[in-house]
């Protein structure tokens, strides 16, 4: 069993255990850790915790004024070695949108990001950045989701996109959550900057989910079958003894309902 903390190596991206090593960390400390990548700079984002089952990498060293230094100049570097990919990228007419770059904590590596339709045979461009900038080079063929995620922009609902605000990982989003809400299927209004389906169509879809399962319950001596609720529109469809349907706010159901004597578990989505 190890002692751990969690890093973080850019805002909203993932969360990784690394062994404490001895060295005295604290949640918001720069630390400098041997990542899959390289020498990295992360932040550490949760508390000390036990980890079993795993081996981890450990924490080298808290960052000094000089890793912070080096990390600021990489960031400067890192313009000059997108510009220089993208000239050699067009000369060779390769089918390749480049994102960004950016280079490992002590140069040894340089990530080059990019997106693209298909497979790309970039073996030559390869060679071009190895030549140039004498270290290696390692190119990594990303989805569009990601792109908007490094990016960032404004989304349709005016406010920052969420994968760049504070989404850690991407979650399937399918047009059956669209219709399960009942949401017109116009494609300009329901896909993102991505062109993907909009990532916030799955928040919705579980308070939904959750409401939409039909309860019977038992209410002054009478039973009332609740069909569905919705959580977002505060209502709640309700069907009384006379087999009619009407619609009440949650509050004042919550209100007049003194006991719920059973609860039957069965799902019926509304047709």
């Amino acid at each position: 069993m190890a002692e751990a903390v969690g890093i973080r190596f850019k805002p909203c991206g993932r969360i990784y255990d690394f062994e404490v090593n001895g060295i005295p960390v604290n949640k918001g400390d720069l630390v400098v850790v041997e990542s899959e990548l390289g020498l990295s700079i992360g932040t550490v984002v949760r508390e000390r915790h036990e980890v079993e089952g795993r081996e981890l990498k450990k924490v080298i060293r808290l960052a000094t004024e000089q890793d912070l230094r080096q990390k600021e100049e990489n960031e400067r570097l890192s313009g000059e070695y997108k510009a220089f990919c993208q000239e050699r990228i067009m000369t060779r007419g390769l089918p390749m949108k480049l994102i960004c770059a950016e280079a490992t904590l002590d140069r040894k590596r340089i990530i080059f990001y990019f997106v693209a339709d298909g497979r790309v045979d970039f073996r030559e461009l390869v060679k071009d950045l190895a030549a140039r900038f004498k270290t290696r080079i390692e190119l990594r063929q990303i989805g569009v989701r990601d792109e908007t995620k490094m990016i960032g922009g404004i989304g349709i609902c005016g406010r920052e996109v969420c994968c760049k605000t504070f989404l850690t990982s991407f979650e399937p989003v399918s047009i059956k959550m669209v219709k399960e809400q009942e949401i017109v299927l116009n494609t300009s209004k329901l896909s993102g900057l991505c062109g993907r389906l909009m990532c916030c169509l799955g928040y919705e879809y579980d308070e939904t989910e959750n409401g939409n399962a039909e309860t019977i319950i038992d209410h002054e001596e009478s039973e009332t079958i609740i069909h569905s609720e919705e959580p977002i529109l505060n209502e709640i469809r309700v069907e009384d003894t006379e087999k009619k349907h009407h619609t009440e706010e949650i509050k004042s159901v919550e209100e007049n309902i003194k006991k719920v004597f059973r609860r039957k578990k069965r799902r019926r989505f509304k047709q």
